[in-house]
């Protein structure tokens, strides 16, 4: 026997890409399980918007222009606590599905995957349970690892790496730091990456207090942008 009015799962969408949320929305939609409330082009509308919408799961877009999406999800978990997030992403590296989980998500689906992947994580993640790839599963649930001060002092930073970091430090985005620095936004991601793998330092937050610690600020180590 079928049932009848069954509450849908509330979902909100959060990406920076117009033709990525109306073709996410159109599928989900279509689903009878699913029910899109809302959706935010960055963190600044996200956060405003689910505190009146209240959501049941967030789709959110790792990589934002605006804010990182790691720091995003932490303040969405303050902002919803009752909501589940799934990083949406085109990266598939071991790093962006720690951090994302480390940050709070309880799931991680590729935006190269089949959609019906992404249906089968917010039915998953709405149950109370997780949706992450099945092969990090050990280095997601390992405690995230320092370096020691004797493993800190071997580590080797680029300028362009300590210009990147220095930048973060100071709260600039990637798209900030890319305009700074004259490169594309994805270089300056791509150096971020470099930087929290060498480092072994997953979030915002560390790679500032390594900064500081370090003396890596715009006045110790002026940068100029390329001209």
């Amino acid at each position: 026997m079928k049932k009848k009015n069954q509450p849908k799962i509330k979902v909100f969408l959060v990406d920076d890409h117009p033709a990525v949320r109306e073709g996410v929305r159109s599928y989900l939609t279509a689903q009878g399980s699913v029910s899109v409330v809302g959706e935010a082009a960055d963190a600044k509308e996200a956060l405003r918007k689910v505190k009146k919408l209240a959501p049941e799961v967030i789709i959110l877009d790792v990589n934002l222009p605006s804010l990182d999406g790691g720091e995003l999800a932490r303040r969405l978990r303050l902002t919803v606590p009752a909501a589940k997030i799934i990083g949406f992403s085109v990266h598939a590296s071991q790093e962006y599905v720690v951090r994302m989980a480390r940050c709070g998500a309880h799931g991680y689906v590729m935006k190269d995957a089949p959609t019906a992947k992404l249906v089968e994580a917010i039915q998953q993640v709405h149950k109370g349970g997780l949706y992450f790839p099945p092969e990090m599963s050990d280095a997601i649930l390992s405690p995230e690892s320092k370096p020691s001060a004797e493993d800190e002092g071997k580590v080797v930073l680029t300028t362009r790496e300590r210009e990147v970091l220095t930048l973060l430090a100071e709260g600039l985005a990637n798209k900030e730091v890319a305009r700074k620095l004259g490169i594309s936004v994805r270089t300056a991601e791509t150096h971020r990456e470099h930087v929290s793998h060498k480092l072994n330092i997953m979030t915002i937050a560390g790679l500032t207090k390594y900064a500081i610690q370090h003396g890596l600020t715009s006045l110790g180590l002026p940068v100029q942008p390329k001209t």
